[in-house]
């Protein structure tokens, strides 16, 4: 089974593209500055650009024992926007890899040099997800303005590490003029001679790869426009412009022969993973004990693996990456039964032998990950087919299961993983199965507050909110190895952005590290200023959790597909005591809306009988993936509607008044 694919690249890009090396000698001189540059005006590429990188050059030199990347990059700066962007730089790394060489400079217009000294450059960590670190190391560019060029090269060491099935990015966060690859391939000759270096590009043509003098193959792109930031665009490597580079052997198979054929090696390499032996067999004896269907004997096993096994690649294992690499690795899922503790895969392959021994069909699903990219069996390599389920035939249909995800809730896969092929691996049979997503009722946020507004408009009481499914999945992997003062300041933060002047007190946050119940925020809360008050009225907006979110699609026009991650349903439940003497002037309730079987959104409010409590519930659901941009309009149209019902106010006034 082997560890889950990290999505390393996604955070990589939250932080800046950088994908580290060696630029020659730490000493080596700057390239010669062309006064059209230092005299440029506008940007080349994308005419509203606030900054251009006029080149980006990045040398990949896999002949030695380490893989090392050289990065050379020069930018000029245009607006006051481009200098605050391009001031500060982060150049991420993470695991064994680290950064050296780091050299900079910034060149005015008048051609005079400031150079960024060393001592301005430091090591910080700047993401930590799930327990997993990445790392960079941060300088802001001296002497920026308007008008300047800024240039700065690095390396990146990758230990150990091949280039084979390496990505190789073209598009950054702001437009390059000029986009240069130059890479040397591993020794391949010694007993792999029919081994050779390929590519595959995606979304864009960079020129054929030329072998030069040195040794380097040389490949480049011209005027590649800004990667643009969309809500809920199709992950990245879906859209931009990258290039895979891969070792293959022989000619390519077609599609239709060559992932069998891969199924049936996967079912080769990974059938002794599942080995039973005598203990495995008394083991799922006992954790299925009298379960009669099939399901309920799999619940039991999956929760068993889930909760009683524990997974040292949690961030809640409390094991830390030395203890980790301190640890014996488990050979055969009797090993993980006796030592209590595994990776994921390991938790997996554990699974996989206690099924068997329930007298389960067994095999390895091979999966793409959709936060990465969308599968296209058409390219036939096993780059994008990187994660590995356990695949039980229950009936005449295949299962997919998945204990070693922790805070994976029995029957669901991750998000990453729903609505994808997946290759089922088989010596006769190998083939693709489509996996389902999840149903709404499996994702939820159920939101409850009981409030109490005061005459000068604020409001106050308490709120508990729950999350299931890939929700509390999420918020468990966001908090689980933070202090509880730093999961209550997330909280407020969550609070604030939404209502600036909101305080909170009583905070209690439970089952953070649950594998099966719900994640729960629990807390007091005071918004001063929250109903506006004009004269002898208040103006008052019942959607309490919706307060202060903006529209999701802001934009006119749509550049890339619209893509949600999953299936989701909301549900809200708020109570407001009115203050005395006042009384409804407008009650009204937003119209529902509905759209197919994708949209349905319900809204009721009302009064208690004594006219002294506001009763206010929303509903809604939400059941679609992938939209074209020509859904936009309509998609948008919809979610605008959402939002001016969710901003729907209701009227107070003093009861006085009415006589």
């Amino acid at each position: 089974m082997g560890h889950r694919r990290v999505l390393i690249r996604a955070l990589l890009a939250l932080c800046c593209m950088t994908i580290g090396t060696r630029w020659a000698l730490a000493g080596e001189d700057w390239k010669s500055i062309d006064p059209a540059h230092l005299g440029l005006k506008a940007p080349v590429v994308e005419k509203d650009a606030d900054a251009e990188a006029i080149f980006w050059e990045v040398r990949v030199d896999d002949a030695g024992e380490d893989l090392i990347f050289s990065n050379y990059i020069r930018i000029k700066v245009f607006t006051e926007r481009g200098k605050e962007s391009q001031s500060k730089i982060d150049i991420a790394y993470y695991g064994r890899n680290w950064i050296t060489d780091v050299a900079g400079r910034t060149i005015k217009p008048d051609g005079s040099i400031v150079e960024l000294k060393k001592d301005a450059i430091f090591e910080r960590t700047i993401i930590k997800a799930g327990g997993f670190k990445i790392k960079a190391k941060t300088f802001a560019m001296p002497a920026v303005e308007p008008g300047v060029i800024i240039e700065y090269r690095w390396k990146e060491v990758r230990p150990g590490q091949s280039a084979n099935n390496m990505p190789l990015e073209f598009q950054r966060d702001i437009p390059v003029q000029f986009v240069k690859y130059s890479f040397k391939p591993a020794h391949l000759e010694s007993g792999f001679s029919s081994v050779g270096m390929s590519f595959k590009a995606f979304n864009g043509e960079p020129s054929p790869p030329v072998k030069e003098k040195d040794g380097f193959y040389t490949t480049s792109m011209t005027n590649v426009p800004a990667l643009h930031q969309e809500p809920h665009m199709p992950p990245e490597d879906q859209i931009k412009r990258w290039m895979l580079l891969f070792y293959s052997r022989g000619k390519p198979l077609p599609p239709d022969e060559y992932w069998p054929k891969l199924g049936k090696d996967l079912y080769e390499a990974f059938k002794s993973n599942m080995k039973v032996n005598d203990d495995i067999k008394k083991a799922a004896a006992a954790t299925i004990g009298d379960a009669a269907t099939p399901e309920q004997k799999l619940q039991r096993l999956y929760e068993f693996c889930h909760t009683k096994i524990k997974n040292i690649n949690s961030a809640a294992s409390g094991f830390t990456d030395v203890d980790r690499e301190k640890l014996k690795k488990n050979e055969s899922p009797a090993d993980t039964l006796k030592r209590g503790m595994g990776t994921g895969g390991d938790i997996n392959q554990l699974f996989g032998a206690l099924a068997t021994a329930a007298e389960f069909q067994v095999r390895t699903a091979a999966l793409s990950d959709r936060g990465d990219t969308f599968f296209d069996k058409r390219f036939t390599h096993y780059y994008f087919l990187r994660a590995f389920d356990v695949a039980v035939k229950v009936g005449s249909e295949w299962q997919l299961f998945d204990p070693g995800t922790p805070y994976l809730p029995f029957g669901m896969l991750r998000w990453q993983e729903e609505a994808i092929p997946a290759l089922i691996c088989d010596s006769k049979e190998a083939g693709f199965v489509q996996t389902m997503p999840a149903g709404i009722d499996k994702t939820v946020q159920k939101r409850n507050a009981t409030l109490k507004l005061g005459e000068d408009g604020t409001l106050e009481g308490d709120v508990r909110i729950e999350y299931t499914g890939h929700f509390a999945i999420e918020k468990k992997r966001q908090n689980d190895d933070d202090s509880s003062s730093q999961r209550e300041e997330t909280l407020r933060a969550m609070i604030k952005d939404q209502m600036s002047t909101a305080e909170l007190s009583d905070i209690k946050i439970e089952n953070v590290t649950d594998p099966d119940k719900p994640f729960v925020y629990a807390f007091h809360v005071r918004v001063p200023g929250y109903a506006q008050r004009t004269g002898k009225r208040l103006f008052l907006q019942p959607a309490f959790f919706q307060k202060g979110i903006g529209a999701m699609f802001p934009d006119s026009t749509r550049q890339h597909e619209i893509y949600f991650h999953y299936f989701w349903k909301e549900v809200d439940t708020v109570s407001i005591a009115l203050p005395a003497g006042f009384v409804l002037d407008n009650a009204d309730a937003p119209a529902p809306l509905t759209a197919g079987a994708v949209v349905d959104y319900k809204v009721s409010v009302g009064v208690t009988a004594k006219h002294d409590e506001l009763r206010f519930k929303r509903t809604f659901s939400f059941s679609g993936l992938v939209f074209p941009v020509s859904n936009y309009p309509q998609l948008k149209q919809v979610f605008d509607s959402i939002h001016e019902r969710d901003n729907h106010t209701i009227t107070l006034k003093l009861a006085a008044a009415v006589q």
